[in-house]
């Protein structure tokens, strides 16, 4: 998710230090294995025994989110491709594109090759890293417009995952009333958003569906404040909504407490989050949308290791499977066969999802 997510700026100038001297990062839960991708493969020799750089966006390695499924795919990775080391490094809240650009800098000054931006924030401060590397390879997730010939842009459909989470909430909501939280109003999660409303409006045309926005750009940290993930949903909950979703990276486990304490239920985000959401707290999430970062990491490394990379843009769909909704819990078995048969219509281009709100 999504996608600016939240780090200590002051650890990333340790890390760069030490890097610098040793210079010489259907309801299905089954990943992806294939997507539509760009022409321009690399030419670069195989890499055996890879040095990963990972950059991840505000809330790293355990918001239980976006972060969190980048990085069980780097995981992956290292356990079955042979990488010889990974170096992980974050963002701070609140940090200038200058400070993305030196994290970058120094993981490619260290000798890490190739290295991936979690998060769109890294669009600008890759596209300029590396050109200036042009013998390394860089891929970025959620941005399309950071172009280049060692660039590979991995893009999701979270509109169409939204679709079908946004028609399970209208299908388990008892009063007719939902709602949407997003982190940040940028125009990534409004696909989230555009999605979850169109699938909600599919299964009943009259259903009422709030929606709220945490922070505005430049303020980025509706991505890592679950306080004010609880208090947006408190107020939905407390107008008559049922069923909130959140597109809000580590700000969701606010919400999951808020649909806790109203005795409402919630949806998760990115991970299988009914799995990875605190134990008292997993039990309010009746699915997540599954955004499947875990396997376009994944799918870059590997490609890397086989002298296969790839330029361009690679979207991991709903029907190659880069998005879907979870079962985890049972929540929506009843509704499963409604929700397969919309996500059959949108494989199929009976339903096309929007991605902008009308």
């Amino acid at each position: 998710m999504l996608q600016n997510r939240f780090g200590k700026l002051a650890a990333t100038t340790v890390v760069g230090t030490i890097l610098m001297g040793a210079a010489a990062c259907g309801g299905s839960d089954e990943p992806a294995t294939s997507a539509t991708q760009a022409d321009g493969a690399s030419s670069a020799p195989a890499a055996a025994g890879a040095k990963v750089g990972l950059a991840y966006d505000i809330g790293g390695r355990g918001d239980q989110s976006f972060n969190d499924a980048a990085a069980t795919g780097l995981d992956k990775a290292k356990a079955e491709l042979g990488l010889a080391e990974t170096k992980e490094l974050e963002a701070g809240t609140g940090e200038t594109e200058a400070a993305k650009e030196e994290r970058l800098r120094l993981l490619a000054s260290g000798g890490y090759n190739p290295i991936i931006g979690i998060g769109f924030a890294y669009s600008g401060p890759l596209k300029k890293v590396a050109a200036e590397f042009p013998d390394i390879k860089f891929a970025i997730v959620d941005d399309a417009d950071a172009t280049g010939p060692n660039i590979s842009n991995l893009l999701f459909a979270e509109h169409e995952g939204s679709f079908l989470v946004g028609a399970a909430a209208a299908l388990q909501s008892k009063k007719n009333h939902v709602g949407f939280v997003g982190g940040v109003r940028v125009p990534l999660i409004e696909k989230f958003e555009a999605g979850f409303a169109a699938g909600a409006k599919a299964v009943k045309s009259d259903i009422k569906i709030e929606n709220k926005y945490l922070t505005e750009p430049p303020d980025f940290g509706g991505f890592a404040d679950p306080a004010k993930g609880k208090t947006a949903a408190e107020g939905m909950f407390d107008a008559g909504a049922d069923v909130v979703y959140q597109a809000a990276g580590g700000s969701g486990s606010g919400v999951f407490e808020a649909a806790k304490a109203a005795n409402g239920k919630a949806i998760g985000v990115d991970s299988d989050q009914a799995k990875t959401a605190a134990p008292e707290l997993q039990g309010v999430i009746m699915t997540s949308m599954l955004k499947k970062v875990d396997v376009a990491v994944f799918d870059f490394l590997k490609s890397f290791t086989t002298n296969t990379v790839k330029s361009g843009s690679t979207v991991y769909d709903l029907k190659v499977g880069g998005v879907d909704y979870s079962t985890t819990g049972g929540q929506v078995d009843e509704i499963k066969s409604k929700l397969d048969e919309y996500k059959q219509k949108i494989i199929s281009g009976e339903i096309t999802v929007p991605d902008k709100n009308s």
